[in-house]
């Protein structure tokens, strides 16, 4: 395939840049890939055999723009393998884990051209560059030296070795996670199936089968569709199947006809690791990973986890009593099973807060929603976002928006897609297909949010739960991290930032979605049109730490089995048993369970971004409630001063200034943990 026939290798004229979709296909990947990697190994080889002497932008600044066509084909591929993909694009990303590893491991390990960026790095000082530039040699130089620039030669080779066969098992193991969910339906044949379903429940059910192309009603592995059946569903049989189906995501199971599961395949991975921490001189990997973050150290993270999970375990044990006198009101007995708590705990709530989730969607309509965080984005930084009915994305949920500030300065292009479908990996996320800079080009970015609501039925509204609703409020904020970039360089911006930094400006904007003013503005009713009384918003608001202590330890579960099995000098030979022997020498209460098991743990198994890493919503959440409170001391949510110091100092400045100094030039301190610790009920 040539250059002209091939989509993927030919300017794209649309406005900002953006891929034209419809005429991509994936057998364009491959040649494309290959001649994208051959010419940045020549860019790079220019570089590095370049006679003048190494300086910070014929080095430095060149490496930053060097592969500009190898990450324009990346990012759109990786967006559609998560997105939109397909078994012939699984394929292709099976086929091409390894050799984009080992080109990477071949970039980052060359030789000649790590010696003239160390060379500048070592004359930093002498060269007369600003913060930004400075930040830029710092950053790239770690990259090579995390990546095995230093080692000898044969320990080079192996640790290239080591990140193809990662990059082979963290493709499969996405990709198997994603066949357990697409292909697992619960049938709801009758009435009798249904028995306690709320009404938006049940039309989000006949529209997830309808999809399927299955008759009648279905609950699938979609959060928004698992949960609240397991809120609201009185069938405690059918309650029991889902929630099995939907913890036991990954492991063996009698139909995977040969392919590998992810229990084999994680223990590969742990092992992996665990050489690639040693080859760099780290005792494990969890070491290796977090001398990179803002925490520094596993004594740092660990004193986070243990404090907040000594505070958490009494809170759940509250909150079961609470759950046990609704049992007891019903005439019922027996424990709590994993599948029970959301129902008993739906219970407590309509019981002693008169807060009844089915009361509450109809006013939480998405486009509604979708119309508070373009109006919040406004209302903090001037932003707005006008839809592009001519531009078209990959699929026909996308909503393509083109985003100006406020004296009309087009700033990038915003995609929404906010549905579940069998194609697309489950949770919620933010990407890009490009970054802003100005190194070379003046590059703006273009900026993906990816959720995954149950889509209404025909004619009617997709409503959103109050969780929805902190989810489409979170990924904005990372989205917002993206489009408010303001950098020089491409390396540096909008959420390339430290992993323990990345959560705050997405858990920060959580915040206004639970703001009275935003509510009475936005939160309308899909039939009436009437605005949310004072009354339920004033018992949402004292309902809202009910149930904390148990989201608390369902997420500490999940990020202390991470650092466990992260920094394990031995071998994990069995995921399933490890999990087990870590939570019952921590005390997980029964019946609560942990939000992602081990074998379907996608944070840590189909990359490694969050690979003993998954403390960080924790630890931005210092950062984020302490951030607030700089909006709550100002009396307004809105304040025009606070937000612009925001904006200046956290959204739009990538990582061209250390995290630490930089939310210190927002807040004029360190965060303090308290406000955390309130805003979870856990502490008065």
């Amino acid at each position: 395939m040539d250059t002209e026939t091939n989509t993927l290798l030919v300017e794209w004229d649309q406005p900002h840049g953006l891929p034209p979709f419809a005429h991509i296909r994936p057998e364009h990947f491959q040649p494309a890939f290959e001649r994208a990697m051959r010419l940045h190994r020549q860019e790079l080889q220019a570089i590095a055999q370049d006679s003048a002497p190494p300086g910070f932008d014929n080095t430095v600044a060149a490496f930053d723009r060097s592969g500009l066509l190898l990450g324009r084909i990346e990012s759109l591929f990786y967006n559609l393998a998560a997105s939109a993909t397909s078994p012939e694009l699984q394929a292709v990303q099976r086929a091409l884990a390894a050799p984009l590893a080992a080109h990477n491991s071949a970039v980052y390990q060359d030789a000649a051209l790590f010696a003239r960026i160390d060379a500048v790095h070592q004359r930093r000082d002498a060269l007369g560059l600003d913060d930004e530039q400075r930040r830029l040699v710092e950053r790239t130089r770690l990259a090579f030296v995390r990546a095995g620039a230093q080692l000898a030669p044969p320990q080079r080779a192996r640790y290239a070795a080591v990140m193809q066969r990662l990059a082979e098992l963290t493709t499969s193991f996405a990709q198997n996670v994603l066949h357990d969910e697409a292909s697992y339906l619960l049938p709801l044949p009758d009435e009798a199936a249904m028995a306690g379903l709320p009404d938006f429940l049940r039309a989000a059910a006949r529209q997830a089968a309808a999809e399927r192309g299955q008759s009648g009603a279905a609950i699938t592995l979609s959060r928004s569709l698992i949960v609240p059946f397991l809120t609201f569903s009185e069938r405690r049989d059918l309650r029991e199947q889902a929630w099995r189906a939907w913890v036991s995501r990954g492991e063996p199971r009698a139909d995977m006809a040969g392919r590998p599961d992810n229990c084999t395949i994680a223990r590969e991975i742990l092992a992996l690791r665990r050489e690639q921490a040693q080859l760099l001189g780290y005792d494990t990997y969890a070491d290796y990973a977090l001398a990179d973050t803002m925490a520094g150290t596993r004594q740092r993270v660990w004193a986070l986890l243990d404090e907040v999970w000594q505070r958490a375990l009494p809170a759940v044990e509250r909150e079961r009593a609470l759950l046990r006198e609704a049992q007891a009101a019903a005439g019922v007995s027996g424990a709590i099973e994993g599948w029970d708590w959301r129902y008993w705990a739906e219970k407590v709530r309509v019981a002693r807060f008169a807060l009844d989730e089915a009361e509450l969607k109809p006013y939480f309509a998405l486009p509604s929603m979708v119309a508070a965080v373009f109006d919040c984005a406004e209302r903090l930084f001037g932003l707005r976002f006008a839809l592009r009915t001519d531009l078209a994305g990959y699929h026909e949920d996308v909503l393509a928006y083109e985003v100006s500030d406020s004296t009309g300065r087009v700033l990038g292009l915003f995609l929404h897609d906010n549905f579940s479908r069998p194609a697309k990996r489950s949770g919620a996320w933010m990407s890009s297909l490009r970054w802003q800079h100005r190194n070379g080009e003046v590059s703006t970015p273009v900026i993906l949010n990816n959720n995954n609501f149950a889509k209404g039925a025909p004619g009617a509204p997709t409503l959103l739960s109050l969780d929805d609703v902190r989810t489409l409020f979170h990924e904005f904020g990372h989205g917002l991290h993206g489009l408010l970039s303001d950098v020089g360089y491409r390396r540096l911006s909008g959420t390339q930032v430290l992993r323990d930094f990345v959560e705050l400006p997405s858990q920060l904007f959580e915040h206004w979605a639970q703001e009275p003013a935003v509510l009475k503005r936005h939160a309308r009713h899909a039939v009436s049109g009437e605005p949310i009384p004072d009354e339920l918003i004033r018992r949402i608001d004292a309902a809202a730490k009910f149930g904390q202590g148990y989201e608390t330890v369902r997420y500490l579960a999940s990020a202390i089995v991470d650092m466990a099995a992260h920094e394990s000098t031995e071998p994990v030979e069995d995921i399933v048993a490890f999990e087990s022997r870590v939570l019952a020498a921590r005390g997980l209460p029964p019946g609560v369970g942990l939000n992602h098991r081990l074998p379907h743990f996608q944070h840590l198994f189909s990359g490694s971004s969050y690979a003993a890493g998954y403390y960080v919503y924790l630890w931005a959440e210092v950062l984020d409630a302490d951030a607030y409170q700089a909006f709550v001391e100002a009396g307004d949510p809105f304040d025009a001063d606070v937000a612009a110091r925001l904006r200046q100092q956290v959204f739009a400045r990538g990582d061209s200034r250390e995290p630490g100094a930089a939310y210190r030039a927002f807040r004029g301190r360190d965060a303090r943990i308290e406000p955390m610790l309130r805003d979870r009920g856990l502490i008065a």
